[in-house]
């Protein structure tokens, strides 16, 4: 009898001690696993930052469209310019005084025109891909939207990309992942989603740290 109870215990001890390695050990993979995956979505983020600020500077407005996005990567250019001071007569000083007057004026040159593609993304392609989260096993798109929004008086150019922190672990332990949806801290990306931008305020910056990259 003594030696069945003893048995008895050494199960108990060995599958409390499972238990316990099990409690310490999991939290530690699925942040190994998470921070990898974060840090190739935010890449990706950065990217389509990239192009929708392009986008905004060429046409004035962002785009939601991910195809059309690529189409404009493809064909855009940047117009490239240089600023520089100058002085020149003030007419409507010497018509009003009949004196001369010079005043100081800042000139911009135009020198020519720059490949949007070529200057963002060079000899790489991955502009194309863009649109997708680029998490193994993981068939999705990142969500994007663009608009304005009223800002004292003014519309303002705004736009997101974001996805679920669901998605990207979605084949990691649920609990787990509750957990990460509820993170409020500087070191972590808070909330339910990863995202860059903002339909409700101007903003471009990511929600994420700086360990995984500039924010903005």
């Amino acid at each position: 009898m003594k030696l069945v109870i003893q048995l008895l215990l050494w199960i108990v001890i060995i599958f409390l001690g499972y238990l316990v390695f099990n409690s310490v050990y999991e939290p530690i993979q699925f942040n190994k696993v998470k921070e990898k995956r974060y840090a190739k979505v935010i890449d990706r983020l950065k990217d389509i930052r990239a192009a929708q600020l392009a986008h905004q500077e060429i046409t004035g407005s962002f785009e939601k469209d991910f195809d059309k996005l690529v189409r404009f990567i493809d064909t855009a250019e940047f117009t490239l310019t240089q600023r520089r001071d100058s002085t020149v007569m003030d007419e409507e000083y010497r018509k009003a005084f009949g004196v001369d007057k010079y005043k100081d004026v800042i000139v911009i040159d135009t020198l020519g025109t720059a490949s949007v593609k070529d200057s963002l993304f060079k000899d790489t392609d991955r502009y194309k891909r863009m649109m997708n989260v680029p998490v193994e096993g993981v068939d999705a798109k990142f969500e994007m939207d663009a608009g304005t929004i009223v800002k004292n008086d003014n519309k303002i150019a705004v736009f997101e990309a974001k996805v679920a922190k669901n998605v990207i672990l979605s084949d990691q332990d649920k609990d787990l992942i509750n957990q990460e949806n509820q993170v409020i801290s500087v070191e972590g990306v808070n909330g339910a989603y990863i995202r860059v931008g903002s339909m409700e305020e101007v903003n471009t910056k990511g929600n994420w740290p700086k360990v995984y990259g500039s924010d903005e």
